[in-house]
């Protein structure tokens, strides 16, 4: 099994990084990767439902994304600075991410525009900060008003970026079936779907489950470990309730396929053993990594977008696939310029 991290590399060129979403949701490109018979089917996502067999279980994360990127003034020259909300410890008492920690002094001051919100620096946390917001109230406010969503950095979005584009981004970088609130990145994977499309699925082709896993900063994290087993990945909220845990619990049993949507759904699924049914509520937090020599126990079937050279992310796909499969699909990917990461194109891995 190869353990090492530039066996996962690969030459993706820049322009195939969408910086922004199709025209209308669900127009996304899809390659159809049957791992049985080893090979691929180009088609539109709108299709989506010609290669879905046998009726399978469809797993959605219904995690919500907060509009985490907030712009404040820093200082009496009022230095504007980005911060994103990464967890929130206490009320009110929230862990960020933001530039210029070293020079940062206790107690100093940031203020958010002209909201009256204002928040206090209290300690740096290795490459972190906790900051104390002055009102909760106030922040729920501001964060509907002015918070930007907390695009990928491959995605670019500078300070004085059109307040329509940002809108977009509002309703775009967020599935349909957001529920749940508290991821700082989309499960882009559910991006794809409009409403008639899931309504059109569900009548006669899936049967449909949703769990949630909220998006953390994990998700961006390179691996800097050459023998990839030595990355730790940061754990993650996950819950999932009694009907939707009852639901992949009898699939299982009767042998109905699992299709994860995304590779978040496939984490939560894949730590997870669904053998009796329940009752109540489970909750938990996971740092699962999977890379290949994995062994699936949950999930037959796999939709998910392209990613990253050497992400914990393109590991989980040749994990799934095996690596010289999935390197045959991107070079495919690439050949044909489909789009790639957060606002790009969509593969289906039967």
């Amino acid at each position: 099994m190869k353990h090492k991290l530039s066996h996962y590399d690969f030459d993706l060129p820049v322009e195939l990084i969408a910086q922004k979403p199709t025209q209308r949701r669900g127009q996304s490109r899809l390659l159809v990767v049957n791992r049985e018979k080893q090979t691929l089917t180009h088609d539109s996502f709108i299709n989506l439902k010609n290669h879905l067999k046998n009726h399978p279980l469809m797993i959605f994360n219904d995690t919500r994304v907060i509009p985490a990127k907030l712009i404040a003034q820093l200082g009496p020259n009022s230095k504007q600075v980005e911060i994103l909300l990464i967890r929130e410890m206490e009320p009110g008492l929230w862990e960020v991410m933001m530039k210029g920690l070293n020079r940062l002094k206790p107690e100093t001051t940031l203020k958010f525009g002209n909201s009256g919100l204002k928040a206090q620096f209290i300690k740096r946390q290795d490459n972190r900060a906790l900051i104390k917001f002055s009102s909760l109230e106030g922040l729920t406010a501001h964060l509907t008003e002015s918070g930007r969503m907390p695009l990928p950095p491959y995605i670019h979005r500078p300070l004085d970026t059109n307040p329509q584009t940002l809108a977009l981004d509002k309703k775009r970088y967020q599935t349909i079936f957001a529920s749940h609130t508290g991821a700082i990145a989309a499960p882009t994977a559910g991006l794809h779907f409009t409403q008639s499309q899931l309504t059109s699925l569900r009548e006669n082709t899936v049967d449909t489950a949703r769990l949630t896993l909220h998006v953390g900063p994990g998700t961006f994290v390179p691996i800097r470990e050459e023998n990839i087993i030595n990355h730790k990945m940061q754990a993650e909220y996950f819950q999932i309730s009694p009907i939707n845990w009852n639901k992949i619990t009898q699939a299982k049993k009767k042998g109905q396929k699992i299709l994860a949507v995304g590779t978040t759904s496939t984490r939560v699924l894949e730590t997870q053993g669904f053998e009796r049914t329940i009752r109540k509520k489970v909750t938990g937090w996971s740092n699962c990594f999977i890379y290949p020599g994995w062994e699936f126990r949950s999930v037959d079937h796999l939709l998910t977008n392209f990613h990253l050279p050497k992400s914990t992310l393109f590991l989980l796909v040749c994990a799934f696939m095996g690596e010289k499969l999935a390197k045959t699909a991107y070079n495919e990917a690439i050949k044909h310029k489909y789009n790639f990461f957060s606002y790009g194109d969509a593969m289906l891995i039967l």
